[in-house]
């Protein structure tokens, strides 16, 4: 349970057991395997897990990064979509880490509002196209998570850990910074994946906020977001008049926040966003 040598799928594994499913990944899907057991032990490192921890994993597929997991906690939850992988993933696992305890979820992840367990940590190769919809739902749904550690397309990956003042910080940096600090976890080599995508991909390590904002405030906050960014090259007084129902009351808002209505979504911090949410 946990610590344990577990035996990785290589390149030559996940090729035959796509053959043996007649799986031909997709695009839509945004399915691209790992295939090398080394890069699957450090994206497990890097995610800073001990035996403890309760970890989930969103689109398992052929169970290259959960066997890695499996090597090092005890608790293991892992969302797959496909049914036709899930099925081989648990002969998978019987296989490769008999003995080892990983529930296996046949679900949309966008869709799952529950685990058989609090988890304290998101450990997952995102689907490119859904990445940043699901981990936000993640974290909004179980606010048990603590650290996370999820392998996404470059772009996406500098966006998320994008600082204020950046012309890609936008939406996704302030939603995730709305509830954990997001750190680069370093660049990942295209040539680990089959098949080989045509983008990059990247680490991002997030921690919870040890300071969480009301719940209560989040929807409100994320509109406020949503209407900064939507048109980012307005002022928040133009930005915001939907928002606040007026460029005036948008004006009014800005400055009983302290908030200069000639400043641009871009130059507010998470902090900066709340308060001009509790202004309304």
């Amino acid at each position: 349970m946990g610590q344990l040598v577990v035996e990785l799928l290589g390149s030559g594994e996940v090729r035959r057991l796509a053959a043996e499913l007649e799986l031909r990944p997709t695009k839509k899907l945004g399915q691209n395997f790992v295939i090398d057991p080394n890069t699957i032990r450090k994206i497990v490192a890097a995610a800073s897990l001990s035996p403890k921890d309760k970890v989930v994993e969103i689109g398992p597929g052929l169970g290259s990064l959960t066997l890695g997991l499996l090597e090092k906690v005890n608790q293991l939850a892992v969302i797959e979509f496909d049914n036709r992988l899930a099925d081989r993933l648990k002969q998978t696992l019987d296989q490769r880490a008999s003995g080892h305890s990983c529930h296996i979820i046949e679900a949309d992840a966008m869709n799952v509002t529950s685990l058989p367990f609090e988890p304290d940590a998101l450990v997952a190769n995102l689907p490119y196209n859904i990445s940043v919809p699901v981990l936000l739902h993640f974290m909004e749904t179980f606010p048990s998570l603590q650290k996370g550690l999820v392998l996404v397309q470059a772009e996406v990956a500098a966006r998320l850990v994008a600082a204020p003042g950046s012309k890609i910080y936008g939406s996704p940096s302030a939603k995730l910074a709305w509830y954990a600090k997001a750190t680069p976890g370093g660049v990942v080599s295209r040539n680990i994946f089959w098949p080989i995508p045509n983008v990059d991909s990247a680490l991002v390590y997030f921690e919870k906020r040890e300071d969480p904002y009301p719940t209560q405030l989040r929807q409100e906050v994320f509109r406020v977001i949503d209407g900064a960014f939507a048109q980012r090259r307005k002022t928040l007084r133009q930005a915001l008049a939907d928002w606040a129902g007026s460029p005036a009351e948008a004006e009014r808002l800005l400055i009983a926040a302290e908030i200069s209505p000639q400043a641009r979504g871009e130059d507010l911090v998470i902090d900066d966003f709340v308060r001009l949410a509790t202004k309304k």
